[in-house]
Formats: C-alpha cells, structure tokens, sequence
C-alpha cells in the first residue's frame, strides 16, 4: 500500500502504519504544547500511541479468529482513523463470520477489564484524588477503550457490528441481500454524523461550531460501506467463474528488442492501455501500461528500449485460475492487470481491471433483466 511504513512482522502477520498517522500525532502534539506546554504534548502523544497499540490488538482479535476459520492475514495497517485487517476473505458461513468480528471487541473488553480490575485493587478507583499520573493514564485508556467497544459494535458498515448484522441477516436473507441493507444503514449512519459535524452544537460554548474531524469520519464511513457493497457485489456475479470469463484475448504484443516508438504507434493504433512484451518463442517477458509508457517517452524519448520500462515479477494466472483469487492477487500487486499464460506458458490473455468492470457491468444488467420478467 502507498504511504505505508513497514514496522514488521507479529505471528506471520506485516504491521504497517500509514504515514498520515504521523501528521495526527504532531498535530495532536502541536496542540497540546499550545495549550498546557510540552510535558502536556508529550502526555498526549503517549496516550495516541497506547490507544492505537489497543487498536493494533483489536485487529489482531480479528486476526486469530480468522486464522481458526482457516482464513490468512497477509497485513495489517494502522490509520489515523483505526485500524484495518486485511483479511483475504469473509467466510460465507455466517456464524464464523460473527465469530470474526467479535473477537476484535473483546480484545478491547479485555484490556478494559484489567485496567478496571488494576484501578479497582489498587484502590484508586474509590480514591479519584489519589490517582496519580500512571493512574489517570490507565483510566483515559480503560476509558477509551470501552468508547472503542461501543462505537465498534454500532449495526452499520464498516464496524464491527454492521458484520455482525450482516451475518444475522445472512442466516434468512441472501448474502448480497443482506450487505446491502447493512451498507445503506452505515451510509445512513455516516450521512448523520456528517450533517453532526457541519452543524454539530458546541455544549460548553452554546454555539454551532462544525467538527472536521467528524466530517472526516464520516467520510470514510461512507466509502468503505460502499466499497463493502461493491465487493460483495462483484464476488455475487462473478462466483464459480474463472480468470478465462473476463480476460482480454484480442491483443498485441511487442517483441523485446521493440523501441517505446513502436510502442506509442502501438498505443495510438489501438484502444489496447496494456502492453505485453514477449520473447520468439512466445513465453512472457515483462508487461507495461499506458501511463508507464508516457513517463518513459519523456525521459527515454521514442528511441528508448520497452525492456527499460517493462515490469517483471509479477503474478501470473492461468485461464482456470478462480476470478476471486485473480482479483484478490491483483489487488496484493498493486497492478491494474496480470498476465494469463497456458501451462507451458505462453501468454494467452489480459486479465484487466478495465475489463472486470466491463463484465461486471454487463452481467449486472443481465441479472437484472432476469430479475425484472
């Protein structure tokens, strides 16, 4: 993922924080330096970084129990705004996938639990004056921690509990069904704390004072309920079919020693934005895109070679290949297309983006069609 810094690897899983994450941190800093100095600064940067240390473990909940259904983890990656598991699928038996999205939250019952249990034996609990500077922090953390609970078990997308409403739904409705009823509550939820934060009302001052960081929120509510939709959506069409349904077979290719002259004839001769280059004996040798092919005419100019600009070591996938594992594998490269070879392999196809939405769009019609006679 772009803006994202690899911290390591936990249980076979990669930690990444994306860069974002640091402008929340000075700007909190920031902050609390102008308002109570730098020890306060200091006091409130430490506090971010154990809540999204709560927040890493929550996505380590869901991914053990992921890891019990049998399903893997590749990353996970912390936001300013949390923190997001990148779990290869969503089981389709309902109860796992309640299983999965609770554990997150009790991960977060269970650190607020003991501090709880900490605060309460050591008695500062029934003594709030005697806290202390370690005892108050415990209590901001217990405290958040039970504020995460709560917000994460609200039925609506991406939240814990719009999975878990989801899977509820699934056990009567289909699983398309379903997801979108769930992903129209969290947009609905999503489009309410917007409106909050434009016309949010300032209880201390009396005043309507909008809230950017509501907004903010909201924002991205909204898309991953959305995305949440489209996913489930895509994987609804497009189950038991393979790489072959949606790959491109009408295309050319370049041989190795072709200049990015011959390519940009290519590129204005065609509406290909794909471009495989290819050994004599037909067997892959890189592939590049439209826009990588622009940026090297630039520096390179039309006498430049297409090996100096091809990409290499990317994922291939066979006709056969299920289309879920050819998506999933195009979305862990970052690429916007994979080569399709035979098994001795020889390139047979483009297994596009573009053409996935092609598809995508003309057996959604189709569907509907069936659905509307």
């Amino acid at each position: 993922m772009r803006w994202a810094i690899r911290l390591g690897r936990i249980a076979g899983i990669e930690v990444r924080i994306h860069l974002t994450f640091f402008l929340l941190l000075a700007y909190l800093g920031f902050a609390g330096y102008q308002t109570a100095g730098a020890g306060e600064a200091l006091k409130l940067m430490l506090l971010v970084c154990i809540v999204f240390s709560c927040v890493l473990l929550h996505e380590f909940g869901h991914a053990f129990a992921a890891r019990r259904c049998g399903i893997r983890t590749p990353d996970i990656t912390l936001f300013p705004f949390g923190g997001v598991a990148r779990i290869e699928r969503m089981p389709e038996n309902p109860r796992q996938e309640i299983f999965i999205a609770l554990a997150g939250p009790a991960v977060n019952v269970i650190i607020a639990g003991v501090l709880w249990a900490v605060l309460a034996i050591s008695g500062r609990l029934a003594s709030p004056e005697h806290m202390g500077t370690l005892g108050t922090l415990a209590f901001e953390v217990m405290w958040i921690n039970a504020v995460l609970l709560g917000f994460n078990l609200i039925p609506a997308f991406p939240m814990d509990g719009g999975r878990v409403l989801r899977a509820l739904l699934a056990m009567r409705l289909d699983h398309g069904r379903a997801t979108r009823i769930a992903a129209h509550i969290g947009q609905a939820l999503a489009v309410a704390l917007g409106l909050l934060g434009v016309f949010g009302m300032s209880i201390r001052a009396h005043v309507i004072e909008p809230n950017p960081m509501l907004i903010v929120v909201a924002f991205f509510v909204f898309m991953a309920a959305a995305n949440e939709a489209g996913a489930v959506q895509l994987q609804s069409v497009t189950r038991g079919l393979s790489v072959a349904a949606a790959m491109v077979t009408d295309f050319r290719s370049l041989p190795r020693n072709a200049s990015l002259g011959e390519a940009s004839e290519m590129l204005l001769h065609s509406s290909q934005h794909e471009f495989p280059v290819i050994d004599p004996d037909g067997t892959l040798r890189g592939i590049f895109t439209r826009s990588e092919l622009v940026s090297a005419l630039r520096e390179s100019g039309p006498e430049g070679s297409v090996l100096g600009v091809m990409r290499e070591g990317f994922p291939i996938v066979h006709p056969r290949t299920p289309f879920d594992e050819g998506f999933r594998l195009m979305q862990q490269s970052g690429t916007s297309v994979l080569p399709v070879t035979d098994e001795e392999g020889r390139l047979v196809g483009l297994f596009t983006m573009e053409n996935i939405g092609e598809m995508l769009m003309v057996r959604t019609a189709i569907a509907q069609s069936r659905r509307g006679r």
